[in-house]
């Protein structure tokens, strides 16, 4: 009887303990929810064709149209200059820039030149008695020589004998020995040959010139010239004499400027083409950046929409009765950020956001403007 109860006992726990375990499973066993079917929204405008202007960007910085680079064509100590010769002064055309000690070489050309004189001076009693027809426009030659001026041209020779006869003395020779020195005695004092200011000076006054050194830069600020480099394709596009549209990259103001030199060669390595725009202006510099708008040419019949809504560079998402499309669309030219197409007929619904995720045949909902300037808000409100 002992045995009896004890088994039922067992059995009873046993029992109790499997239904106990039921329950606690069925208990921890949580049912998958089911999932909800999410529509996106999206933002969509109508397509009207138009035409559109092709823009090409393109940026440079400023050169000075005349630029002179200073450099030294004989030896001597530097003496002096209309105004200081330092970076930023500004000269007027034909002041001297700077002006080179020649006294010594001063001396030489007036050494040359008398010379020269008692050489002519010595021809006259021959020229009296052999060519008196010459005698008066040679007296009248030496009476008109001046030793502080130039040496003056020598008077027309219509004779042929007194043509030799002036040569085989030597004085064509002597002439040209001395008009050889006075021009090498200019180039002791530099002069400007345009209003401008100086960039670069390398000398100071008392400064030991030699023959080929550089003394400096001088340039013209009332000019500046822009190289541009642009497009193979639109190079046929762009004329001399057109107006371009200048900016400064930081403040933004304008300056028109004009084409005024397009190059006849590609560049083989980027396939561009250089144009050179001259522009005027008061606060220009030389070395500052400029951004310009090159009106290349327009098309027809054709949208500008963000770079980003094209799938595949090719394809356009179109919304049709709240299903997504793609639509096969033809760019015909890109910019930073958006792209001109064409084969988009009028009144196609397309996105005017893009949508992550999309696909062809996904359903969505149409978003009102409303919404999408809230979005907008709430996204730079996050920002900030």
């Amino acid at each position: 009887m002992r045995k009896i109860i004890l088994f039922a006992i067992g059995v009873l726990i046993i029992v109790g303990a499997i239904v106990a375990a039921h329950f606690i499973i069925k208990a921890n066993t949580k049912e998958k929810p089911k999932a909800e079917k999410v529509v996106k929204t999206v933002f969509v405008e109508e397509v009207a064709n138009r035409t559109i202007p092709i823009v090409i960007p393109a940026n440079g910085n400023l050169v000075a149209k005349n630029r002179l680079e200073l450099y030294s064509e004989v030896q001597g100590v530097f003496r002096s200059s209309a105004h200081d010769f330092k970076p930023g002064q500004a000269y007027r055309k034909g002041e001297t820039l700077l002006r080179l000690d020649s006294s010594e070489y001063y001396a030489s050309v007036q050494a040359a030149k008398s010379e020269f004189y008692n050489l002519v001076t010595s021809l006259m009693p021959d020229l009296r008695l052999d060519y008196p027809e010459a005698f008066p426009k040679w007296n009248n030659y030496l009476n008109n020589f001046d030793m502080n001026g130039a040496v003056p041209s020598l008077p027309e020779t219509t004779s042929e004998k007194v043509g030799y006869f002036i040569t085989g003395r030597g004085v064509n020779a002597a002439y040209y020995n001395v008009k050889n020195l006075e021009q090498r005695l200019g180039k002791y004092s530099i002069r400007a040959p345009f209003s401008g200011i100086v960039t670069e000076a390398l000398v100071t006054k008392g400064t030991l010139i030699r023959s080929g050194q550089k003394l400096g830069e001088f340039i013209d600020t009332s000019v500046f010239e822009l190289e541009l480099s642009i497009g193979k394709k639109f190079s046929d596009l762009l004329a001399i004499g057109e107006s371009v549209l200048l900016k400064t990259v930081d403040t933004n103001k304008e300056y028109m400027g004009k084409v005024v030199r397009v190059n006849g060669r590609i560049d083989q390595a980027t396939q561009t083409i250089k144009v050179f725009v001259q522009v005027e202006g008061e606060d220009l510099k030389e070395g500052m950046f400029l951004e310009a708008q090159l009106e290349a040419s327009e098309e027809t019949n054709a949208i500008n929409i963000p770079r980003k809504l094209l799938v595949d560079q090719d394809q356009l998402f179109i919304l049709k009765d709240s299903v997504l499309d793609v639509m096969k669309v033809n760019p015909v030219y890109f910019s930073t950020d958006s792209v001109v197409v064409k084969g988009v007929p009028d009144g196609t619904l397309i996105l005017s956001r893009p949508i992550t995720g999309g696909y062809t045949g996904m359903l969505v909902k149409v978003g009102n403007e409303e919404e999408k300037v809230d979005g907008n808000s709430s996204a730079k409100g996050s920002q900030e």
